[in-house]
Order: structure tokens, then C-alpha cells, then sequence
């Protein structure tokens, strides 16, 4: 049985080195990134609604329930970029290991759901951007969306650097957006600042007061969070992992509070505009990009609105689509093509927002915002409850356990996060049967299914607290590094992959440095011709032998040298044939080169090398 990977988001997994950074702002620079990719899931489409339904209807008074909101995310975020830092693994793997497997399916479809959810807002606040800004009718922007599936590709073949610089851009341009309509807007100080004093006026500002903490704390950002800090190379000493806990915890307090500067914006440019002219009942997105230039006396006003806003249904898409990828690899070791995860979670998305607008028309788009909101409120719970548990766990944790206090504080806000979420689910479903919108075998179905959600939370809530999970942390040590409590281990039998290009020479000088003095050899090389891929092995084309004369100089060249060398040709798709030769030579490590496909070839057929490297059930040194 092939060994499970304990990489999360292995293509890019420790990609980013910061051992080589010295001094303190050149190590928080190296570290800063994850946050940002996070902070876009708390300025998403889905959160604008109850910002601009605030703000229009009770002025700055809810400003202070955004700020509470933020709090609570740092904390929660703090806490998943902990378990990914100090356990090495994402939210979502460390549920497989702890959880029994049909636990973990209920949580794994769950949070598709969730992920399929957050989609679907970002496909419907960015189809209104473009139709604001455009003219674009909402289900042509709708089909239009289905092509950032090739921005996330291309983004992830040039490494988390250029992706992370990519997300910061949008994230500077809805922040540079919003600052520009705060000085159109001229919002009164003295009244903003009394926003930050805690109040509810009445029973319709505590409703609203729920929705903006509801769709503040996103599930999907807590599977992300704990995957992307693996994304840094790091020390495993003590010293190296309170490091790297410190700057991830700076770099999420200074996202997160871009992200809060956003949400305060867009309910103080509410409350400026929209309550002051007594407009109390604005809340679509549409209606407030049509009101701020007759309020503001600028057309520029409603520009910036709408640019903001598909930048920001661009940026939040991306992140959800790597959070697809992380549950889906964690909860089921599920691996499929990037552009083939993005296209599933992105017509999941598609298909509701094009039925609803098809037939119900683009009124409805802030009604289908909204219910992906309480969908995601559902599911939130079963991302924060497992997360404190493995955070509380000394087993699991070692010295970085959190203390009692902290765990108060990460209980006390999961209650709460429960509590009014399913307070908004509740009302949500309790005004659907009151409006006769429900007929009684929906009605069953809901009260099976939502039986299922209450006996579910109270499992892994309580059962854990019974039981201890089964894998346990690594012990670390303050003077040494984990790397030298395991001896190097040795080769005896090594399989190099050759495709005669120019890398071949670095690719064997490598792997002859790797083996031993009694150590074999074998070298690869696959013919892609299209005979070779219809006769196989009975191919003797001139491409064939010509290849076969190639890998045979290189051998001759490496048996002069004193190594113990033989050779071996495939033939059809490398994909196939090298693993096949890797397990009849029964290798024990595999060296090859980086091709060098392009974006095109990547998309059609994959990677070579992740594929081989998932059929394969020995190491494999990729050399670039």
C-alpha cells in the first residue's frame, strides 16, 4: 500500500526558504504572506450585504461588532497557524488522523459545502462587478468567471510568491478603492468613533449584528491557514518554531485589520451616505453602486465601488479554490489536477447562480448572497470545535500547547460562533415555513438532515475530550534540530530519469552522489513517439534506437567512472512507464529532472513529476 503524503499542498510545501533571511524585518517579510490570502475571505461579496445593511439602516452604531468580529478571527487564525507550524499538518489532515473515517466523510462533505458556498458569493459579487462596470449581463459575467480556473494555474506554477504578490495587488486595490470613498463620502469623526462603543438599538440591529459576525469568520480560511504557513522552510528547533509562531501571528494581525479597514469602510460609506440621506433599507449591491453618485455628486464613487468589488470576488475565489484542494486531500487523500478541483467548485457555483437568475432574474442575487451566508454559518462549527481540540492537546502540541487561558478564550468565542449561527439557521428556515415556501417532505428532509449536523457537533465535541488521538507529536529540543536524530539514510538501488535535455548532467551528477561504492544504477528513458505509444515495447523506429544509442553513451561514459550502471528504454506516456521500471528494478530512490512543459502542456496533461511521484512508493529528488 502506497504511504499517505503529509504534505499539505505538497507542490508548493516548504517552497518558500526563510533559514537564509537574517534580521528581524527581513524573517517577517520571508514569513509574510499566508495572512494575506487569508484576510481576502473576510472582504469577500458575501460580507458586503450585511456591511452595507448595517450601515444603511443604524448608521456607525455596529461598527463595534466588526471590530469584535476581527478579534475573534486573529485569535482562530492564530490558533490554525499553530497546528500547521507545530504539527506539520493542515486542519483537515489532522481530522483523518484523529476522527473515524465516516466522522470524517460527514466533515469532508461538509466542507464542500461550505467551499461550494463561498464560491458561489464570489461568482455572484464578481458577475455584478463586471455588470455594474460593463454593462456585462449577470449570466454572462457568470460564465466569464469559470475562466480564473487558468489565473489559479498559472499562479501555482509560478510559485506562492508571485501568487501571494498577486492577491496583495487586489487586496491594495479594494483598500485604495474604499479610501478614495471614504474622502468623497466625508464621514462625520466624532459619530464614527462612537460606533466603537457597544450598543443595540433593537431586535432588528441584533439580527443584523449576527449576520456581520456570521460572515465574518469564514470555515474554509481555517483549513487554508494551517496549510499555507507549510509553505515556509523553517528551523524545527524551539527557538526556529516560536519564531515562526511570532511572524505569522504579525503578519495575520496586520491582514486581518486590512481586512476589518475594508468591512468598516463599506459601512461607514453605508452609514455616510445612504443613512444620512434616510435611505435605511439599502442593502443590495446594486442599488448602493446606483445611489453613490447621485449622493456623492462623483461618478467616480460608483467606479471604485464596482472595481473593488470584482477584485474582490478575484482574489476570494482564489483562496477558496486552494482551500477545495487542502480538504480534499486531507479529509479523503483525494489528489486530482488543480484545474480539474478549480472547474468542479467552480460549476458547483456556476449552475445555482445561472437557475436562479434564469429564472427567478438578478433580484434574487442578493437573496442566493445571503443563503450562501447561512450555509456558511452551518458549517462553521465543525471547523472551529476540531481545530481548539488539537490545539488543547499536549499530545499533539508538545510545549506549545495553548494555555488555559487562551483556550477559555477559543471556547468562549466557538459558543458563541455556534450560538448565533445556529440562531441565524434557525430564523432563516423558521421564515421559509412560515412563507409556505417549504412543502412537508422538504420540511422532513431539513429536520433529518439537521438532526444529523446536532449529533454530529456533539460528537466531536465532547469524544475528544474522552479519547486521545492516536498519532503523537515529535519532541523537540531546544539545542538540536529534528534532522539529526535520524541517521542519513542509504541507497542502494537508484532509478535516474533522463529526457536528453540540458539538465540531464546535473540530474546524474546528483544522483551518483547520492549512492555508494556498491550502489546500482539504472537508467531511464522513455520514447514519446507516436509509434512507441501504439506498439510499445515492440517499437524499432529510428527514434527508438536513436534514444536506446543515447542512454547507452551515457553509460558507457559512467561504467569508465567505476559505477555499476544499466539502462532501460520505455516507451508511450512517462507517466506510465517510469513508475512501471521504478518497481521492476525495485529502486529505492528516483532522480529526475523538472521538464520544462509550459502552461498549455501542464493544463492538458499534468505534471510529469506529480504524477510519477504519486505512483511511485520510494523518495524522489526532483532537480531544476
Amino acid at each position: 500500500m502506497k504511504k499517505e503524503s503529509h504534505k499539505s499542498l505538497e507542490e508548493v510545501h516548504e517552497s518558500v526558504d526563510t533559514l537564509q533571511k537574517k534580521g528581524f524585518f527581513k524573517k517577517l517579510l520571508a514569513f509574510m504572506g499566508p495572512a494575506y490570502l487569508i484576510s481576502v475571505g473576510y472582504m469577500d461579496p458575501g460580507n458586503w450585504a450585511t456591511d452595507l445593511a448595517g450601515g444603511s439602516r443604524f448608521g456607525y452604531t455596529l461598527l463595534w461588532v466588526l471590530l469584535m468580529s476581527n478579534l475573534m478571527a486573529v485569535l482562530l487564525q492564530s490558533l490554525s497557524t499553530r497546528l500547521g507550524i507545530v504539527y506539520g499538518r493542515d486542519l483537515a489532515q489532522a481530522c483523518r488522523e484523529v476522527y473515524p473515517k465516516p466522522v470524517n466523510i460527514a466533515l469532508y462533505f461538509l466542507a464542500e459545502i461550505a467551499i461550494i458556498a463561498t464560491d458561489l458569493a464570489e461568482v455572484i459579487g464578481m458577475a455584478i462587478g463586471l455588470n455594474l462596470l460593463f454593462g456585462l449581463p449577470l449570466e454572462w459575467g457568470i460564465l466569464l468567471t469559470f475562466l480564473d480556473t487558468f489565473i489559479l494555474l498559472y499562479l501555482i506554477n509560478k510559485g506562492m510568491r508571485k501568487m501571494e504578490a498577486f492577491i496583495l495587488a487586489l487586496v491594495f486595490v479594494i483598500g485604495l478603492s474604499f479610501l478614495v470613498e471614504m474622502f468623497l463620502a466625508k464621514p462625520e469623526i466624532n459619530e464614527v468613533l462612537k460606533g466603537f462603543v457597544p450598543a443595540i438599538p433593537n431586535s432588528e440591529a441584533l439580527y443584523i449584528a449576527l449576520g456581520i459576525l456570521g460572515a465574518t469568520v469564514m470555515p474554509h480560511n481555517l483549513y487554508l491557514h494551517s496549510s499555507l504557513v507549510q509553505t515556509r522552510k523553517f528551523g524545527k528547533t524551539i527557538k526556529s518554531i516560536k519564531d515562526a509562531l511570532k511572524f505569522n501571528l504579525i503578519d495575520s494581525i496586520v491582514a486581518l485589520n486590512l481586512a476589518f479597514f475594508v468591512n468598516a469602510a463599506i459601512l461607514i460609506l453605508a452609514a455616510a451616505t445612504f443613512y444620512k440621506a434616510g435611505m435605511y433599507e439599502v442593502a443590495d449591491i446594486q442599488d448602493a453602486y446606483k445611489l453613490l453618485e447621485p449622493l456623492l455628486g462623483s461618478r467616480l464613487a460608483p467606479v471604485l465601488f464596482a472595481i473593488a468589488l470584482i477584485a474582490a470576488g478575484q482574489s476570494s475565489t482564489i483562496t477558496g479554490t486552494l482551500a477545495g484542494q487542502i480538504i480534499m486531500e486531507g479529509f479523503i487523500n483525494l489528489r486530482i489536477q488543480p484545474w480539474m478541483r478549480r472547474m468542479m467548485t467552480r460549476l458547483l457555483a456556476i449552475l445555482p447562480a445561472l437557475v436562479v437568475i434564469l429564472l427567478l432574474g438578478a433580484s434574487y442575487t442578493g437573496k442566493l448572497l445571503v443563503f450562501s451566508q447561512v450555509v456558511l454559518s452551518l458549517q462553521l462549527g465543525f471547523a472551529v470545535i476540531p481545530l481548539i481540540h488539537f490545539v488543547s492537546n499536549r499530545d499533539l502540541m508538545g510545549d506549545f500547547v495553548i494555555s488555559f487561558k487562551t483556550q477559555f478564550a477559543a471556547w468562549l468565542i466557538a459558543g458563541i460562533i455556534v450560538v448565533l449561527n445556529a440562531w441565524l439557521v434557525i430564523n432563516e428556515v423558521t421564515g421559509w415555513l412560515k412563507n409556505g415556501q417549504l412543502n412537508w417532505l422538504i420540511v422532513l428532509l431539513i429536520f433529518m438532515f439537521l438532526t444529523g449536523i446536532v449529533i454530529l457537533l456533539f460528537y466531536i465535541t465532547f469524544v475528544p475530550l474522552l479519547k486521545k488521538p492516536p498519532v503523537k507529536a515529535l519532541k523537540l529540543h531546544a539545542k538540536e534540530a529534528i534532522e539529526n536524530e535520524f541517521e542519513a539514510p542509504e541507497y542502494k538501488r537508484i532509478a535516474i530519469a533522463l529526457d536528453f535535455s540540458n539538465i540531464d548532467h546535473k540530474v546524474l551528477q546528483h544522483a551518483l552522489a547520492l549512492g555508494k561504492s556498491d550502489s546500482q544504477y539504472l537508467l531511464i528513458h522513455v520514447v514519446e513517439s507516436a509509434p512507441a505509444i501504439y506498439h510499445g515495447q515492440d517499437t524499432s523506429d529510428f527514434e527508438a534506437l536513436s534514444d536506446q544509442n543515447v542512454l547507452d553513451r551515457y553509460a558507457d561514459t559512467i561504467k569508465e567512472a567505476g559505477y555499476n550502471v544499466s539502462t532501460k528504454i520505455g516507451f508511450g506516456n512517462p507517466k506510465i512507464a517510469i513508475p512501471e521500471i521504478v518497481k521492476d528494478f525495485d529502486a529505492d530512490l528516483l532522480v529526475l529532472g523538472s521538464h520544462g512543459h509550459k502552461l498549455l502542456k501542464d493544463l492538458l496533461f499534468g505534471t510529469t513529476i506529480d504524477s510519477v511521484r504519486h505512483k511511485v512508493k520510494v523518495p524522489v529528488l526532483v532537480i531544476s
